[in-house]
């Protein structure tokens, strides 16, 4: 077994610096050295570990009741329209960041290599049970455990404009590495991409594009049949 030692400590415990999130220790030691995953037995203060603190702490009670209400918030028509829209540009495996309890996968047919992340434990543990053949993980949008080019379709769904700005243009530099072939983004829209509350803001994803080797398939507003929000559709091929 490891040891550990006095000395420099990273902010980020051993699991997240493996991308071992959903195994996050929570808290590390200040002035110590941790190499694996085990308890130290020096004289040390504990702090939280960075991942833990940015992506999931400050959070959880929102997020908790998010994952809640998430299944009530299955809309067929949508879930219809991406499955069908990957079958159409002959993808065989799609990925949903931001995933939540995996609703806008549940069409997919098992022919697809079906892989969803989310940040919060609960959620993935729903979508496991509401979809086995899925292949759902604990994942961050600024660090995707996927190779690069390995997913043919990669999308999300109201998940970018929950992001902060740093957070969102790490993001898409992942989706893009990610993806093999197409990229959908379906965001509440604006120009300025102003404040919507203390939560979110719009997002105006085709700007956030523009500096990637892409080819813009489509930008327009969702039919209120499709999606209520009417949120705005995206859709990039990779080059």
């Amino acid at each position: 077994m490891d040891t550990c030692a006095p000395g420099e400590t990273s902010e980020i415990c051993w699991f997240c610096r493996k991308g071992r999130y959903s195994e996050c220790m929570k808290e590390i030691p200040v002035q110590g050295r941790s190499d694996g995953p085990h308890d130290c037995t020096f004289d040390t203060k504990l702090v939280p570990c960075k991942w833990w603190k940015e992506h999931m702490s400050y959070h959880k009670e929102f997020w908790d009741k998010y994952t809640d209400e998430n299944e009530s918030r299955y809309n067929e028509e949508f879930a219809k329209f991406t499955r069908d829209l990957a079958i159409s540009l002959h993808c065989s495996s799609v990925l949903e960041i931001g995933c939540g309890t995996g609703i806008d996968l549940r069409l997919f047919p098992d022919s697809f290599e079906i892989h969803g992340v989310d940040l919060h434990q609960k959620a993935i543990d729903i979508a496991k049970e509401k979809l086995p053949i899925g292949n759902f993980k604990i994942g961050d949008i600024t660090n995707l455990p996927f190779e690069d080019s390995s997913v043919d379709f990669v999308f999300t769904h109201g998940l970018l404009n929950y992001l902060d700005d740093e957070t969102l243009d790490k993001g898409v530099s992942e989706m893009y590495r990610v993806a093999g072939k197409y990229i959908m983004n379906c965001e509440k829209f604006e120009e300025s991409e102003n404040q919507i509350d203390e939560h979110h803001k719009f997002r105006n994803m085709l700007k956030r594009w523009m500096n990637y080797k892409v080819k813009v398939v489509s930008n327009v507003d969702m039919h209120e049949e499709i999606d209520p929000d009417k949120s705005r559709f995206t859709l990039l091929k990779k080059l």
